[in-house]
């Protein structure tokens, strides 16, 4: 096999992997982003949940066990 073609051939493959890598990156920004916005949805309905629990005027999850345990 020739240099040049052997060049040619890692040339390609580091172009390949350049695309992975790039479509991995995009990814992972993507779910980054996600979860950033997963954790203010969770902050706001764990705000919205002790807003109820105050209202009803006891904490939501100190309530008894159910007579049956």
């Amino acid at each position: 096999m020739s240099v040049e073609l052997r060049l040619m051939e890692l040339e390609t493959r580091v172009a390949f992997q350049d695309d992975a890598l790039m479509t991995m990156s995009d990814e992972i920004a993507r779910q980054q982003r996600d979860i950033e916005r997963l954790q203010l949805q969770l902050a706001a309905l764990a705000r919205r949940q002790e807003d109820l629990a105050g209202q009803v005027g006891e904490p939501l999850g100190d309530e008894p066990p159910p007579p049956h345990y």
